[in-house]
């Protein structure tokens, strides 16, 4: 008997355990990503210098919140695990936590078809038949590198961190190198001549909210460690690594956006391909410029593709264990590797790539969806943060104000998404339903309680809206 509950223990899955530094670089090689390359086009097509810097006060400012409201979340509640769908769960049942994790899952998948078509249209500029990485020669590429990668994470958890530990310090270096190359040919008339914005942009109002999209899917990975919490060795690290890890990109990412309109004039940067930081590069120092992006670029692009699937399959994994997906979800080898998981991540992933193939822009596509999906997750964590100071002693003022401006600012995003991409996330969130019913029959329960009735009839009338939309031209990809 023994023997047999020694094997037994043998063959449980083995939980790596990882360190402060470990976890931070978690959050740094989620965040730094596509993004940040994409950013000085993505930002002048919207906006002037002006609008640029009160988008990034209210984004960091946003971001920064939410970050604090991951870290009192680790504190107050250590007993919840990947983060963003336990806190969804805990505050609002079970079923809006299902498609918190659904959610969360998903747009991580999306946001990985974005490092693909960025990598592909990266190389495109010297490989034309790979154009802005929506042919279908770049599709059949970027689809071996995902099962490459699906290969090497299936090695194990421990070894997967510890090569996104080395891509994190090899990806930052060059993106810091540019700030400072771009500095040295800063011209303060061309800055000036772009303060404003120009006529295309609107008023600074509609500038600002044009770029919160962009602001959004570059911060996505400030709730990695938080994700990844039952790997911490201890829990107050989760919350320390999540605000370092925020502090240390924030710079980054609004440095690359100011200094590049003191080298072209916005209207331009609004038409350069991307990654539009390599095309703002060579405008500057030559050809070298763009190569020396491009590199830093695919090496950065891989390394957050790395940490992002490990998260994808973490959250499915451990929504499983709670017995909020289905069983053959919670299955792991030895290695710590949440195998099913891993594959239904690996394939919506494919999905979504052959679906760009039908886009009008493919990486713009696949970035705003990804930000739009993982909205409605950020919003019900934030508020999940504000019930509980709510209920708090006078002492917790300061995170009642904090889990306010966290909410706050949450849902002002959605209503800057704008109803396409919501109508579009509910097509995604809708059909996921079936895993929960799923879930619910092998446990033998009653499928839906009334509330939850009424959370599925809205998210289905508006996939069906959405559908509609879409096929009457009313919305676009």
């Amino acid at each position: 008997m023994a023997e047999a509950e020694t094997e037994t223990r043998s063959q449980e899955p083995r939980t790596a355990k990882l360190s402060l530094p470990t976890l931070a670089m978690m959050v740094v090689g989620s965040m730094v990503g596509a993004g940040v390359f994409s950013l000085p086009r993505r930002f002048a097509q919207e906006t002037g210098v002006a609008g640029a810097l009160i988008a990034w006060a209210v984004a960091g400012t946003g971001m920064l919140m939410l970050a604090f409201v991951f870290q009192t979340l680790a504190l107050r509640r250590p007993e919840l695990d990947a983060g963003v769908y336990a806190y969804a769960k805990a505050g609002f049942g079970e079923y809006l936590g299902f498609f918190s994790a659904f959610g969360y899952w998903a747009s991580a998948c999306v946001g990985n078809v974005t490092y693909w078509v960025l990598i592909m249209s990266t190389i495109g500029a010297i490989a034309p038949a790979l154009g802005d990485g929506d042919t279908v020669l770049a599709v059949v590429l970027s689809s071996v590198g995902l099962w490459l990668f699906f290969w090497l994470i299936s090695r194990g958890v421990k070894e997967a961190a510890a090569i996104n530990r080395i891509v994190t310090i090899a990806k930052v270096v060059p993106i810091i190198v540019f700030v400072i190359i771009a500095l040295f040919y800063f011209e303060p008339s061309v800055f000036a001549d772009n303060f404003a914005g120009a006529d295309y942009a609107g008023s600074l109002f509609q500038q600002v909210k044009g770029t919160m999209l962009a602001t959004v899917f570059v911060f996505l990975g400030v709730e990695g460690a938080s994700v990844y919490s039952r790997h911490a060795r201890r829990r107050e690290d989760v919350g320390k690594a999540t605000v370092l890890g925020f502090l240390s990109v924030f710079s980054i990412f609004a440095s690359v956006t100011i200094v590049s309109y003191g080298l072209m004039p916005m209207e331009e940067i609004a038409e350069l391909r991307q990654p539009s930081m390599a095309g703002v590069l060579e405008h500057a120092v030559g050809d070298w410029g763009q190569v020396f992006v491009s590199v830093g670029l695919i090496v950065s692009v891989l390394g957050a593709y790395l940490a992002w699937t490990l998260m994808a399959a973490e959250v499915l994994y451990v929504a499983a264990k709670d017995d909020d997906m289905p069983r053959f979800l919670k299955r792991a080898t030895p290695a710590d590797v949440p195998m099913p998981a891993l594959v239904m991540s690996t394939a919506l992933s494919q999905i979504v790539l052959i679906v760009t193939l039908f886009s009008d822009d493919a990486f713009d596509f696949a970035l705003n969806l990804t930000s739009a999906l993982t909205l409605i997750p950020f919003l019900l964590a934030a508020a999940f943060a504000l019930k509980i100071a709510a209920a708090g002693d006078r002492q917790r003022t300061a995170e009642l104000v904090i889990a306010a401006l966290a909410t706050v600012y949450t849902a002002f995003l959605l209503y800057a998404a704008g109803l396409k991409y919501l109508l579009v996330s509910l097509i995604v969130y809708a059909p996921a339903t079936v895993l929960f019913v799923m879930a619910r029959r092998e446990q033998g329960r009653r499928l839906f309680t009334p509330p939850e009735l009424v959370v599925l009839a809205v998210s289905v009338a508006g996939a069906v809206i959405g559908v509609v939309a879409l096929a009457l031209g009313w919305i676009s990809l």
